[in-house]
């Protein structure tokens, strides 16, 4: 299995719109991949049109209750298999923050119900470096980490570079990242301004796909729809296609 990580600590980056029209754009190449939703807010849940869920069946129920994380899936219409999140999720940190190992919980509780599994699974993280995002990452293969053309968001993705480098020690391998560029306006300077930054300093980790400004992106979830469900002839839903494809090519779901 290839467990994706998609991360970004500052939010309204396009986080979960990434993780939500890749999988989608995966399973319609008939990849039937596996989301695993660690956001205490739920939103790829809701994107998906997984609602009201009481926690004991969502990840929140993994966590706290050690349940295996094959009882909670839900398999959608779209052929995405989904692992809801919960609010519950926010008191991870509070119960198990001083639990010794509890950073590798995610990567035992796949490798005792998943290892089987060959399809792409892709978690969409909290925006927060803490117990669940921290979960993610020992847990994933590689990250694919969105950011926008904005000074903060860009910040927030050079700290997170550099916490991954200093996970890689413990974790005594290298975490393979590729970095995408969301809500991008070639017609406005800080986008160009900020693709040539990004170029600069992470050269072949910046994907050469980039995702542009398109309300259907932010219009989608409040369907419960995917992009490719909600308007598929959309610029959206064409830079997601070409981003799926590029992360294939270059081996990312391997």
């Amino acid at each position: 299995m290839a467990v994706i990580a998609v991360f970004n600590q500052k939010g309204g980056v396009g986080k979960t719109t990434t993780t939500l029209n890749v999988a989608a754009s995966l399973a319609l190449l008939d990849r039937k991949p596996v989301v695993i939703d660690l956001d205490p807010q739920a939103h790829v849940s809701l994107a998906l049109g997984v609602r009201h869920l009481p926690g004991n069946a969502t990840t929140a129920a993994f966590f706290r209750d050690k349940v295996p994380l094959d009882s909670v899936m839900r398999r959608l219409a779209n052929q995405i298999r989904l692992l809801p999140g919960h609010p519950d999720l926010s008191k991870i940190d509070a119960l198990l923050g001083a639990t010794p190992g509890v950073a590798a919980t995610l990567k035992r509780g796949l490798d005792a119900a998943l290892a089987w599994e060959e399809a792409p699974i892709l978690i969409d993280c909290a925006p927060a470096l803490g117990v669940l995002s921290l979960n993610a990452l020992f847990a994933a293969d590689r990250v694919l980490i969105p950011v926008t053309a904005d000074f903060l968001a860009i910040q927030g993705l050079n700290r997170l570079d550099l916490a991954l480098n200093v996970l890689e020690g413990p974790l005594k391998r290298r975490i393979p990242r590729r970095v995408v560029l969301t809500r991008f306006d070639e017609a406005k300077p800080q986008c160009r301004e900020a693709l040539a930054s990004l170029k600069s300093r992470y050269g072949d980790n910046l994907c050469d796909t980039r995702i542009s400004e398109d309300p259907a992106l932010s219009e989608s979830p409040a369907h419960g729809m995917d992009i490719f469900a909600y308007c598929a002839d959309s610029p959206g839903a064409h830079d997601y296609r070409l981003l799926t494809m590029e992360l294939l090519s270059k081996g990312f779901f391997q």
